[in-house]
Order: C-alpha cells, then structure tokens, then sequence
C-alpha cells in the first residue's frame, strides 16, 4: 500500500497552476498582439501577399539639334520580367524559361543568383527587347509561369552608322558596382542610365521618374483585377547647339578616315558639329550590348570608343604657330624678325631641319606673315629660342593649351603643354634649351586635343577672346542639372589690334596659291587657317624600322575660320595619318563651304543703297560692298549684320579678291 506521506504536496499543485495560467497569459498577450495592437502591421502584409506592384517605365527625353530636329528619339519595347514574390522555384523552371526566351538556362540562373539579395517584391529583368515570339510564349505560359512577365518600355533609338555616336554617348543597364556608388542609390537594377556622351552629362535632366501598377493576384500569380497605377515621368527633351545640316557635312568629310572634326561658334562657344572616327553604333547598347561585340570594341587598337575630339591628346604641330606668332607679336620680338631659311638651322650645337626641305626646296628670307602662310620652321625655331620656353607656356597657358576646356562632357582630358616647372614635377629633370626648338613648331612634349585647339585659335581670331564650348543651350538646362566647371565662361587676353591683324591677314594666306593650303580655297569665301604636320614617332626610329612604316604617318592638323577676324565659325580637323595639314584642310572647307552655302540660303533682309527700301527675308541685314580694283567698281560681296547679334561679317568676296 501507498503511504499516505507520497501525495503531492499543496505548495507544488499551487506552483503548477500558476506556471499554467502565466502559459495562458502569454498565450492571451500574443493573441491580443497579432489581432489588435498590430493588426494593421500583419493586414499590410497580408495585404502584400495578394497585392503585386509592378513597375512602369519613363521613357528618356529627346536630344534635338540647334532647329529643334530629332536626333535621338525612342520605340516601344517588351521587356520580360521575372516576379519573385511567390513560393516558386525559379531555378526548377530556368529551363523551361531559357527554351522559350531563346536564353541559355545557366544564363537564366546566374540572373536569379545575381539579384538574389534584391527585396522579394523586386522583380528580375530577364531579358530586354524581346521578339514577338517571345511576348507570344509569356502570354501563353501564364498558368504554367506565373512568376514570367512582360513590361513595356521605351529604347533609345540612335542615328544609324554612328552619326553623332561620340558627341550623343549611349545608355546601359546599370551595373551592381554603379549601384554603389552615392549618384546611383536611388536607382534600380533594370534602370537604364546614360554611360557616355550626353546620355551620360545630362542623365538627371533625360531620364523621367518611374511609376507603377498595383494589381491583385491568386496564390499562383494570377493577376484578377487592377487597383490603381501611378503614370510614369517622361524625361525633358534636350535642344542641343548641333547643327544637323553641318553635322552631316563633317561626318561626310571624315567618311572611313581616322581623327576628328570640332566646328564651334567661338563667339557664344556653342558646338556646331563634332565628329570622331573610327565610331561605333550605340544602337547596340541601347539593348544590351553582347560580350563578344564589346571585347572587340574595347580591344580595337583604333579605339572606337574614345572621343578624339576631346580625349585625343597629340602633338599639334604647326598649328601651334599662331599661339607662337601672338606671343612673339604680343612681347614685341616677331614685328622686326627676319631670317633666312636654307631648308634648316642650327640650335644649341643640333641641325634642325624644315618641313620645306621634303620638297628639296627653301624658303628663303622670312618674315613673320611669310611664317605662317608657308609655315617656316626656321623663323620658328629662331622665334621659339628669343621668346624661352617661359614666354611661350606662359602664351599657350593662357590660351588654354595643357587643361581642360570645361565643355559639357565627361571625360574631357587636359593635354600637355610643358614648362620648366613642369618637367622638374613629373621627371625630376632640368629644362634643356635645344628643347624649346621643338617645341616652338608645336613638337616635343606638347599634346593637345581638337577642342582645346579650336578654342584657342577661334580665340585669337576674335581679338582674345575665348568661350567655354558648351553642346546643349544653358538657358535650357535647370540649375542644378548645369554641370559645374572650374573654367571661366569667358576669358579675355589682350591682343594688339595691329597684331591681331597680323595674324588673321596671314592666316587667310593660308588658303591661296602662296599657302600651305592653297587646294583647299573656297572661291568668294573668306577662309582662314593654320596647317600642321605632327610627327608621331621620330624620323629616327622610322628610318630603323624594316616593315610598318605606314602605321606611323604624320598626323595632318587644320583649324580653320570664316570669316578671317570675328569669325562666326571655327573648325578644327584632325586627320590620323594624313601626313601633310593640306588635306586636313580641304575636310575643314567641306563644313565650311556647307556653313557659308546654309546661310546664303537663309532668309535676309537686304537694304539696297539710295534709299530704305527693304525686301523682307528674315532676321539679317545685307549691305552690297564694293571695291575699285583696276579703276573699275566690282562687286565683292555682302557684309552680313545679325540683327540678334549685331555682329558684322564679309561672307562674301569676288573671285581674286583677298
């Protein structure tokens, strides 16, 4: 028998109790947690099991030119999505998924895993630009793939053939490292965001704000009815400084050669028209760029993807000497410079020779003018060597040689100009005299690029003063969207009238019979200009070479100005390879015929002599000129007064008159 003693004890049953009714307690607490104090938190989610928010692309704003024309413009596009807000496993059905989008399956999986850290309700773009087929196999696949869908988009439709493909940039998808980066933490992966060129410059202004669409669906997906949308953005279109028409005219001029083309209105500093070449077609990015077509262009050594109109950093060669003619006139050293040119000099213990001695002939005595319309290295030389490698990057610094120019575009570079200082800075090494010589005919160390060139010389033709190039309008651009430069809008260096005529005068020499550029003369056209021949290896080390000489041509150089002084257009061309500035001017008087061509067919308003009569054609005045040249009155031409403007030009001259 059990001893009465083995019963439990009160204090125990008391203490089972209590720990049962805390149980219940806590128990009660939660109930009341989840159904009352929280329950708008768990309806949310609740709320956000059924409901699916599916996002509604903006599409990116137009990029027009000067006269309000499409440049860029964008097309409708499916793309498929990849939903991951429900219990499905993607991986099991990245088969199926593949066969149908015409993807491989590995590339289907990689997807998931690479956005695998995204919030669920954030779907996986899959694939962009798909076919009809492809939309065909979503629509029909929406029981069996309730995790695929389509979105409808708006790409980027670019110029054919690379037109303008340099100056417009292209868009990408953006990448996870971009996503880290402090300008992308708003974005998305899926987004798409300029990479280059304008795209890229005015990516905050181009792209719009992304809406949204929430709809309810079944446990399988299945959307059963809409709730609400939020529309999407558009981005703001862009009106850009380009003109179409003189656009064309350079693209024409470079065809398949190699180099660029910058023309530039150097008194507000806007890009008329801006070439490089070779090019490639953003067309191909404006999807998704394939991995093979992207090593090629990344690996072409004639470096598709670089702008050489402002990342080409090269030896100028004697278009350096009109920089070196204004220092020489400005310090007062070239007015009285005379020099004989034997076909050569000798500078600090070394022979130098002169281009002129290729055609085994000399120039004889030279003067200043004579030096730049035959282009004299002698006078040069003996200029380069009174003036000191000090005066002359003083000049060229000043000119904006060896820095940015600031224009609107990423990844401008800065160039070369030396100095003293310089060399001590990045060689540790003294400044040798002999140098300078070579740096007087825009060789040694000195690397420039086509705008910087543009600038400075479309500055000196304007009497000293230099505009900061721009490609789209700042009137146009808010703000905060304005890209910040540390150059100046505009900068005035003095320069002597006298000089300053100096310079224009044998500039337009330049394009005549006596010239360096006489092929290339536009007949009743006021064009100025400045060849230049630059080496790209030393005459040398070409002599060493056995076999590819023809890899290491000359680099050809022309900027050129209509008309001579104030001009209302400047056009600097780089052609690789070229050999002689010559034929770099005759592409420059291709954009420059097709300029003065267009504004001869504007609309003017003509005021004939004797009286007010007007004929109505526009916003212009044109004053007939007349000349006496053998003691007959001819015609010469129009001076063209811009009434917006009031700037004065001689567009017009009769034939055999400078």
């Amino acid at each position: 028998m059990l001893e009465r003693d083995d019963k439990v004890s009160p204090i125990r049953l008391t203490a089972v109790q209590y720990i049962i009714v805390g149980i219940f307690l806590v128990l009660t607490y939660g109930l009341w947690r989840l159904q009352v104090m929280n329950s708008d938190i768990y309806a949310s989610l609740a709320e956000k099991n059924r409901v699916r928010n599916v996002p509604i692309l903006a599409p990116r704003g137009k990029l027009l030119d000067r006269e309000g024309r499409t440049i860029v413009d964008n097309y409708p596009s499916f793309s498929a999505l990849l939903l991951r807000d429900q219990s499905r496993d993607l991986n099991a059905d990245a088969d199926l998924i593949a066969r149908g989008l015409n993807l491989k399956a590995d590339e289907v999986r990689e997807r998931i895993k690479k956005f695998s850290w995204l919030p669920q309700y954030q779907p996986i773009f899959l694939k962009e630009d798909i076919t009809p087929d492809e939309l065909a196999f979503v629509e029909a696949h929406r029981n069996e793939l309730p995790e695929l869908d389509t979105i409808m988009s708006h790409r980027r439709l670019y110029p054919k053939s690379g037109f303008m493909a340099h100056l417009i940039g292209y868009v990408g998808e953006v990448t996870e490292d971009m996503l880290n980066q402090p300008q992308f933490e708003f974005y998305n992966p899926g987004d798409v965001v300029g990479i280059s060129g304008i795209e890229k410059q005015y990516n905050q202004l181009l792209m719009g704000k992304n809406g949204s669409r929430r709809s309810v669906v079944t446990s399988r997906g299945k959307e059963v009815q809409r709730l609400d949308e939020t529309p999407a953005v558009p981005g703001k279109q862009l009106k850009l400084t380009v003109d179409i028409d003189l656009q064309i005219a350079a693209e024409q001029a470079m065809e398949d050669k190699n180099g660029a083309i910058v023309a530039m209105d150097p008194h507000t500093g806007e890009i008329l028209a801006m070439v490089s070449r070779p090019t490639y077609d953003p067309n191909d990015f404006a999807v998704r760029i394939s991995r093979d077509e992207w090593n090629r262009l990344v690996t072409d050594p004639e470096h598709p993807l670089l702008n050489k109109a402002i990342q080409a950093q090269l030896a100028p060669g004697s278009t350096f000497k009109i920089i070196m003619a204004t220092a020489g006139l400005q310090e007062g050293v070239a007015q009285d410079l005379r020099v004989n040119c034997p076909g050569g000099a000798t500078f600090y213990g070394r022979y130098f020779k002169c281009w002129i001695t290729s055609l085994h002939r000399v120039h004889g005595a030279v003067d200043i003018t004579k030096g730049i319309y035959q282009s004299c290295d002698v006078f040069f030389y003996t200029l380069a060597e009174r003036l000191g490698i000090g005066r002359i990057a003083q000049y060229a610094t000043a000119f904006g040689l060896g820095q940015r120019t600031g224009i609107d575009l990423p990844q401008e570079v800065s160039g070369v100009m030396p100095s003293e200082q310089w060399k001590i800075k990045n060689f540790k090494q003294k400044w040798f005299a002999g140098e300078t010589i070579s740096v007087g005919i825009g060789q040694g160390a000195v690397a420039v690029t086509p705008i910087q060139l543009a600038r400075a010389i479309g500055g000196i033709a304007s009497g000293g003063v230099l505009r900061r190039p721009h490609v789209a309008f700042p009137s146009d651009v808010p703000a905060n969207v304005m890209p910040v430069s540390n150059v100046p809008e505009e900068v005035r260096i003095p320069i002597d009238p006298k000089n300053w005529e100096i310079i224009t005068d044998a500039m337009a020499q330049v394009t005549t019979a006596a010239g360096t550029a006489g092929s290339a003369h536009l007949e009743g056209i006021d064009f100025a200009g400045k060849t230049g021949s630059a080496q790209t290896i030393s005459n040398t080390a070409k002599a060493k070479l056995a076999h590819g000489k023809e890899d290491y041509k000359d680099n050809a150089w022309f900027v050129g100005v209509v008309p001579r002084r104030n001009p209302e257009m400047v056009v600097a061309v780089l052609f690789e390879g070229g050999e002689h500035g010559q034929f770099a001017a005759r592409l420059a008087a291709q954009v420059v015929r097709a300029y003065v061509e267009k504004r001869r067919r504007q609309p003017t308003k003509v005021a004939k002599r004797g009286g007010p009569t007007e004929v109505e054609m526009g916003g212009v005045w044109s004053l007939p000129v007349e000349e006496s040249a053998g003691g007959q009155t001819v015609h010469a031409g129009h001076f063209f007064v811009d009434l917006s403007t009031h700037r004065l030009s001689l567009a017009t001259v009769a034939p055999g008159v400078e």
